[in-house]
């Protein structure tokens, strides 16, 4: 072993030791690599010069136009989950479903995934499913495990339903880690990999897994044989159906239909999911009629441009129907948004979604940038050859390669965070399974299926922290990772599969970009 190999696993030892210690992540995943890097320069075993290029590395991720998706993405999330909007979605299903253990559970886990399409945080999601559906599901008879469990993987279905942002931070390295591998296998015109791609990719798998979901919940929560009957459905007026889940619906289809119809990047998207969740905040909290036919105006408008530009007449000439329409509606966004804004400020709500949006955002910026000295250090040290090596003596080829990749991302996640594992993972060991044939979107999803197992996987599953910090103490904390277990073999099972059957991750985009 090199002197070089031994100071990789060093400074990998040290990392975990870093992370594990309690010291904020960013500052391990940075502080390890950059002291190991000046221990060995003294030994001759690296050159500082690579430091150099740090800033310019930073400066590449702060001017990076896909990573502007990121804060505008949380704050549209951040924003649904403080309208409380999400709260009467689930009371509404909860009535049509009926008040059964398994009508209650299956309405949760529908909300979940509605919600999941238009948030994409794991820890508002999870804190705002405890708060108002666990006592309900409790009541309804579903046992404490079962109910916690289920709260826990519902919470963490954001990550793979697109919009997703942790689909977004995979686009951005997945790209990047692809177009590198394939140019050093002399590939030099490589298949571009966009974020459009990793959303048409993960939704079938998506879907899969809640389906996965509520086949457990039919097997596990079935009315015992000499039970009476489950208490039927409320008759639930329509236009309150129609006023609470419209909305949203909208707001999903208008964020992915301009991102896989082509007319949006995925941050432009983003600004238009941003926008859409001020016009849903300020809508439902807003008593003011005049108010909120105007504001919910603005929303229909923001709806109906996005479906002129899919139709092809977005660009109509102003003196035609179309552009008329457009130039209407463009009138009512800004007045709409402008109403929204100043209502939803002069009832703090906009202060408090705003101040959380940075704090997340610059958690994630934080180690987005921390993971870039780690990977300047990484290779100044030989160690993309060296990984290129181990992996190439592996028995299986490419899918020895990908077995192994899947392996490490679900140890890890006992200990890191899916951001760290992505900024760690993928640049060091993507390059050695993305040097081939493997398509990359595939590869990505796989990734994204896994990673959602480390929010649930103890002693660090973000989910488990989230969910711990609200819920009664007269629930265990034996009680809780009793019940994810179940639904974190569920997602490995999901990810077998999906290794299985690759198409499961392919077809569609293939059908929507080809």
């Amino acid at each position: 072993m090199s002197g070089q190999e031994i100071i990789l696993l060093l400074m990998f030892g040290a990392l975990f030791a870093g992370i594990l210690s309690g010291i904020p992540a960013m500052l391990a995943i940075a502080g390890v690599p950059l002291v190991t890097a000046f221990l060995a320069g003294q030994f001759g075993l690296f050159n500082l010069n690579f430091l150099s290029a740090f800033p310019a590395r930073v400066w590449g991720v702060m001017t990076n136009t896909l990573l502007m998706a990121v804060p505008l993405f949380v704050l549209m999330g951040v924003l649904l989950e403080r309208s409380r909007l999400a709260e009467r979605m689930l009371t509404i299903l909860a009535r049509l479903m009926g008040g059964s253990p398994l009508g209650m559970a299956v309405s949760v886990l529908a909300f979940s995934a509605i919600i999941a399409a238009s948030t994409g945080i794991i820890g508002a999601t999870v804190v705002m499913l405890v708060l108002i559906s666990l006592r309900p599901l409790l009541q309804a008879g579903v046992p404490a495990p079962q109910a916690s469990g289920l709260i826990c993987a519902s919470g963490t279905l954001g990550q793979i339903i697109p919009p997703s942002i942790l689909l977004v931070l995979l686009g951005d390295q997945i790209g990047n880690t692809y177009l590198d591998a394939q140019q050093r296998a002399g590939n030099f015109a490589p298949q571009p990999v966009s974020v459009a791609d990793l959303f048409a990719g993960a939704m079938i798998p998506g879907l899969l897994l809640v389906g996965m979901y509520a086949l457990w919940l039919v097997v596990t929560l079935r009315p015992k044989r000499g039970a009476g009957p489950p208490p039927r459905g409320e008759r639930v007026p329509v236009q309150d159906i129609l006023f609470t889940f419209m909305p949203p619906l909208l707001l999903i289809l208008a964020v992915l239909g301009s991102i896989l119809g082509g007319i949006a990047t995925a941050t432009e998207a983003a600004g238009l999911g941003a926008i859409g969740a001020l016009l849903m905040a300020a809508f439902a909290t807003t008593q003011n009629t005049a108010a909120r036919l105007l504001i919910g105006a603005a929303g229909l408008s923001a709806f109906a441009l996005v479906a002129l530009r899919l139709a092809g007449l977005g660009r109509a000439a102003l003196d035609t129907p179309a552009g008329m329409l457009a130039a209407v509606s463009a009138l009512l966004i800004g007045i709409g948004v402008l109403l929204a804004g100043g209502r939803l400020w002069r009832g703090r709500l906009l202060q408090g979604a705003l101040t959380e949006t940075i704090r997340i955002s610059g958690m994630v910026f934080g180690i987005v940038i921390a993971a870039s000295m780690l990977a300047l250090v990484f290779r100044g040290l030989g160690g993309d050859r060296t990984v290129h090596t181990l992996m190439a003596g592996l028995p299986g080829g490419e899918l020895g390669a990908l077995l192994l990749v899947m392996g490490v991302v679900f140890l890890l996640g006992f200990i890191l965070e899916a951001v760290e594992i992505i900024y760690i993972v993928v640049p060091l060991l993507g390059p050695a399974v993305l040097m081939g044939d493997v398509s990359p979107v595939w590869f990505a999803v796989l990734l994204a299926m896994n990673l959602q197992t480390s929010f649930l996987t103890p002693p660090f599953g973000f989910a488990l922290f989230y969910y711990r910090s609200v819920a009664p103490r007269s629930i265990a904390t034996t009680q809780v990772y009793r019940g994810v277990v179940p639904f974190v073999v569920l997602q490995l099972l999901a990810l077998a599969v999906l290794i299985q059957f690759p198409a499961l991750a392919t077809w569609l985009p293939d059908r929507i970009f080809n």
